[in-house]
């Protein structure tokens, strides 16, 4: 079923313990309007499985009853596409949780879509949005023709309603992910290069840069695989462990939800299957869980987990610590 799965499950790496969750991240389906070469779900325009209204029911049900959790993670695919995308946000904010759209961007132009800008605006949602490059034949050659242009219409439209402007309180990070099986640059010294770039030749202004490792999972670990790179990938990856990024790696304050309601530790499990459990071995549901037995659920680890610790560490939230091995640019 998960073509790297059997390679990442022997594993040494350590073991961790979760703390309180504050995050509750949602993969609202797989429904994208983009194939992106480094997806670690395989989205794509015709994926069709996409989290129905009864379960987002149940994921409001379990905020109301959830008080320490204060973040709300809407990812996807595309998570705009899932028709229940406004009312979810609508009552998490309801609620006075911080919610997070891990947005494409090039969604903004879909028919259909033209005011989901000024929604997210209306509502202050924080966006996190990906543009792997701040030059157009890498962000292309990653994630489409043509991509790169749409990219920068959508972040001058968000822009122009406030977004990654100072004092706005609407925040606009970018994320970036290595063209290949390297690690990414110092996110300081990238961020830099970024708002150089993308401000002087575009007129763009965001707040942060999130860089990212590649997980050897899904697509890129389908790719990694057929071009005789796997291995040496999580070589890499296994030599620039951390043992200073493990306080800090998301698992240990977030859980995440599949469009169907189950839950992981984290997406990246998701995608493997490495779902969590109950006591006797049966697939946690958000209808049948609670934060506190959530809490005392140990976290599952494989080799993907160096993903998260190599070099400076890697989180949805970007880099963990410091590491100043790397040239920061993004031509990789």
């Amino acid at each position: 079923m998960h073509a790297t799965l059997h390679l990442l499950k022997q594993t040494n790496f350590p073991a961790l313990r979760r703390r309180s969750i504050e995050t509750l991240q949602l993969n609202l389906g797989y429904r994208c309007n983009q194939s992106c070469v480094h997806c670690h779900v395989n989205a794509g325009p015709n994926r069709s499985e996409e989290m129905t209204a009864e379960t987002v029911d149940a994921v409001i049900e379990f905020l109301s009853s959830s008080p320490d959790i204060t973040t709300v993670d809407l990812t996807g695919g595309a998570p705009e596409l899932n028709p229940e995308f406004r009312r979810l946000v609508i009552a998490a904010r309801a609620r006075g949780l911080r919610v997070i759209d891990r947005c494409n961007l090039t969604i903004l132009e879909e028919p259909g879509f033209e005011d989901m800008a000024a929604f997210l605006a209306g509502h202050r949602v924080e966006i996190v949005a990906s543009l792997p490059c701040y030059l157009e034949e890498n962000v292309d050659q990653q994630r489409g023709s043509g991509v790169f242009e749409k990219s920068l219409r959508g972040l001058g439209q968000l822009n122009r309603l406030g977004y990654g402007r100072a004092g706005s309180g609407l925040n606009l990070n970018l994320v970036y992910n290595p063209q290949g099986p390297s690690l990414p640059p110092p996110q300081g010294a990238l961020e830099a290069a970024y708002k150089q770039h993308l401000g002087k030749n575009f007129g763009i202004e965001f707040n942060q840069l999130f860089t990212l490792a590649n997980m050897p999972i899904k697509r890129f670990g389908s790719m990694l695989i057929s071009k005789g790179q796997f291995n040496a990938y999580m070589n890499t990856l296994r030599a620039a462990h951390s043992d200073d990024n493990l306080s800090e790696v998301m698992c240990r304050s977030l859980i995440s939800v599949d469009w169907q309601g189950y839950l992981y530790d984290c997406d990246f499990n998701q995608q493997l299957g490495l779902s969590l459990t109950d006591r006797a071995g049966a697939r946690l549901h958000i209808t049948a869980a609670s934060t506190e037995q959530l809490d005392e659920l140990p976290i599952r680890v494989a080799d993907h987990c160096y993903g998260c610790t190599a070099g400076q560490g890697s989180s949805c939230g970007g880099a963990l610590g410091a590491d100043a091995a790397a040239a920061p640019t993004c031509g990789l």
